[in-house]
């Protein structure tokens, strides 16, 4: 298996991808970027601590061992706008969500390297993401993904003011069946706030992979890190994740129950 991520194996057919899960930067890019680049501060912190009761569900889980600011995961590798008329990071971004500059000078990676990164980090993870959702499917005819995601609740260069704390994104209704929306909308995530397709209306995965005709189902969910990190700083407060892992649950069952309804 490619050294790039790593795919935890299940039972059930549900995978859950965390594109921007990783911290590392590999040493060659290390040396191009500034130090707030090496800060890596736009992970989407713990991920795989939040999701840790998957693996006990059956759900298979994929996860990045490099940082979205080596390459961005959850952007078409074609280099294409996911917002237009927004602001929007690059597939290899330059500047991090408080537009600070991630590389030194002189130093911003060239059409070639960002062809390098494509073919080195990119590809092996949509690979891995194709070819298990293509597996799931064989296996059990219907296979739902679930895209993982996290942000400061506060981020003016995206959106103003403070984001819900649970945004649902499903391509406005084009990436999963109709009814597995009808069901998340019975879930009552109170005391958090709730949204469908806002500012977040899935990512790249979510719009590439999310099949439903096919029987493919796809999803992305954009915590507001508010509900379990001590903002803004990337603490991780046990208390508050514990609360919101109890909503989170609800969540994946209620995705686990439609994956293996008949």
């Amino acid at each position: 298996m490619d050294s790039s991520y790593q795919l935890t194996t299940g039972n059930i057919g549900m995978l859950i991808s965390m594109p921007h899960n990783g911290q590392v930067i590999p040493q060659d890019i290390a040396a191009t970027m500034t130090d707030n680049g090496l800060n890596v501060a736009d992970t989407d912190w713990y991920m795989d601590k939040l999701y840790d009761f998957a693996s006990a569900m059956g759900i298979y889980t994929l996860s990045p061992k490099f940082s979205r600011y080596v390459i961005d995961l959850n952007r078409n590798s074609s280099g294409e706008s996911l917002y237009a008329g927004a602001n929007n990071t690059e597939l290899c971004p330059t500047t991090s969500f408080d537009l600070s500059p991630l590389y030194l000078p002189n130093q911003l990676p060239s059409e070639q390297e960002v062809q390098r990164r494509i073919d080195t980090y990119w590809q092996p993870y949509h690979q891995a993401i194709s070819s298990t959702l293509t597996q799931l499917k064989q296996k059990y005819g219907k296979v739902v993904l679930l895209d993982a995601h996290s942000i400061l609740s506060q981020v003016p260069r995206f959106f103003s003011g403070t984001l819900p704390d649970f945004n649902f994104g499903s391509a406005d209704g084009c990436s999963c069946d109709e009814e597995l929306l009808k069901d998340i909308n019975k879930i009552d995530f109170s005391p958090y706030s709730s949204v469908f397709n806002g500012r977040f209306k899935g990512g790249y995965i979510t719009r590439a992979y999310g099949d439903p005709d096919n029987n493919i189902h796809a999803i992305q969910l954009e915590l507001s890190q508010r509900t379990y990190l001590d903002e803004p700083s990337n603490h991780y407060n046990e208390q508050k994740a514990e609360q919101v892992k109890v909503q989170l649950q609800k969540f994946v069952q209620c995705l686990v129950d439609f994956a293996q309804a008949k």
